[in-house]
């Protein structure tokens, strides 16, 4: 059976390419288009609960636009509904936030009124640039606050702890709430490292297994969760235990996910 995350179709319509595949009532070729909103949920329906979330710049296929809702699946393949609303045309992004938020100001100017909170990994297009601002699509940005997509960052880790203290929101993506894959996804994606967005996925298809000690950049997963460790002995996730990113001790958080009927560690992973 096909996972409904990863495949485009929905009854009504699907994608070219799985003609003869699945059955709809018409095939179609994905429209381009852009996030245009800070963060918006990508939800298992229209109304539906939030599967997780997209943030500004991320690029989609649209394959429906009806009743208000867009069906379309995001550049890492995951498949949902997002409001039409939210969509705009595709840019060519230039740059990222890179620090866990920021905002987008009228003016080059931090007492001009402040039009987007824009979080960490929101993408987009610098036009030109001030002293101290970049002028950007959506508003002007301070220039220390973003990153050129053509500088990846090198360590996942160092971009995930950005994220202590965080909440955990299931299904979130971003500074204002984040999830265990999300905080994962946050990591990899930033170091320019392909990552699915499900701690399933991201438990099948990263890193390789090992054996011995831990080391920094170490994937611990669970049925349902995943960490990675910031050193030999201490984990850092986000999890609804603490309802925040933290750090725990690896030793602790084995035995407390185990003794919360939870399971045991199921893998671990070396990227």
């Amino acid at each position: 059976m096909s996972d409904r995350r990863l495949t485009p179709a929905n009854g009504r319509v699907a994608a070219m390419h799985l003609a003869g595949s699945v059955e709809a009532e018409r095939y179609v070729d994905g429209q381009p288009a852009m996030v245009a909103s800070p963060v918006v949920d990508l939800c298992a329906r229209p109304d539906g609960s939030r599967d997780r979330q997209l943030l500004m710049g991320a690029e989609v296929s649209v394959f429906e636009d009806r009743d208000g809702w867009s069906f379309v699946q995001a550049a890492d393949e995951y498949v949902g509904y997002v409001r039409s609303g939210v969509l705009g045309q595709v840019a060519a992004p230039s740059h990222a936030v890179a620090t866990i938020a920021t905002h987008a100001y009228q003016g080059d100017d931090f007492k001009s009124p402040d039009l987007h909170h824009l979080p960490f990994g929101a993408r987009v297009t610098v036009l030109d640039e001030r002293c101290r601002f970049y002028e950007t699509n959506v508003g002007f940005v301070p220039k220390k606050h973003l990153r050129g997509l053509d500088r990846p960052f090198t360590d996942p880790a160092t971009v995930m702890q950005l994220f202590f203290g965080v909440p955990y929101l299931w299904g979130g993506n971003s500074a204002l709430g984040i999830d265990c894959s999300g905080l994962i996804a946050a990591g990899l994606s930033a170091c320019g490292i392909a990552c699915p967005a499900d701690s399933d996925m991201q438990c099948a298809e990263l890193g390789q297994p090992f054996e011995g000690d831990y080391q920094r950049g170490d994937l611990i997963f669970w049925n349902g969760h995943v960490g990675m460790m910031v050193d030999v002995d201490t984990l850092l996730h986000a999890n609804a235990h603490h309802m925040a990113t933290v750090y725990e001790p690896i030793g602790q958080a084995i035995l407390r996910i185990e003794a919360q009927g939870d399971g045991p560690v199921i893998a671990q992973r070396r990227l």
